[in-house]
């Protein structure tokens, strides 16, 4: 009986798990250079406050993992809206298009990042439908490791690659820490 209830519990507590957390968050902020001093003013300010910029292509997002220590700069360094195949046997499916996105990752944390970084990517398209990462080959350059082992202060670079509809328009890029499990997702726009 004991064994019933410990068995249950667990698998509910997994069930609970699963369906994500309250403290799951999107970040589409970049990150900043260095805030910039302002001058004192003297007189109120009729301007309303600067909006939040959104991500887009080549800027770097700060995200954190699961574990305590677990942090990431993240940036899309660059973005392919149709990808070549490296040879004659790296082609997309019929009805399909490749596209890519190059991410870099710097370990910020405190200890060893190791993941593998393809399973927490998708990317979006204006209607909504999102597509998981795909392996294959393409001629821009190196994939991301699949099996990524990174110390701190350590970076990896390489493509991610996506195959989706012909006629989709990918609006935004996602990655998050942990196999996509992290409670925190960076987003950017793409074009």
């Amino acid at each position: 009986m004991r064994t019933r209830t410990l068995t249950a519990t667990a698998l509910l507590a997994l069930a609970l798990t699963a369906c994500g957390s309250p403290d799951d968050t999107v970040n589409t902020t970049p990150k900043s250079a260095a805030p910039k001093a302002e001058a004192p003013s003297t007189t109120a300010s009729s301007a309303p406050p600067a909006e939040k910029k959104a991500a887009t292509v080549g800027d770097t997002l700060t995200l954190k993992g699961m574990e305590d220590g677990e942090q990431l700069d993240v940036t899309l360094k660059q973005w392919l809206p149709t990808a070549k195949g490296a040879d004659e046997f790296n082609a997309p499916s019929e009805g399909k298009k490749w596209v890519a996105a190059q991410f870099e990752l710097v370990n910020t944390g405190t200890k060893a990042y190791a993941d593998s970084p393809q399973n927490g990517t998708q990317v979006a398209d204006a209607q909504g439908q999102r597509f998981q990462s795909y392996f294959g080959e393409i001629a821009a350059g190196p994939q991301m490791a699949s099996d990524l082992n990174l110390p701190k202060g350590e970076k990896a670079l390489g493509w991610i690659l996506f195959e989706v509809p012909k006629n989709s328009q990918i609006v935004s890029a996602q990655f998050a820490m942990n196999s996509g499990f992290s409670d925190q997702t960076g987003q950017w726009t793409v074009k």
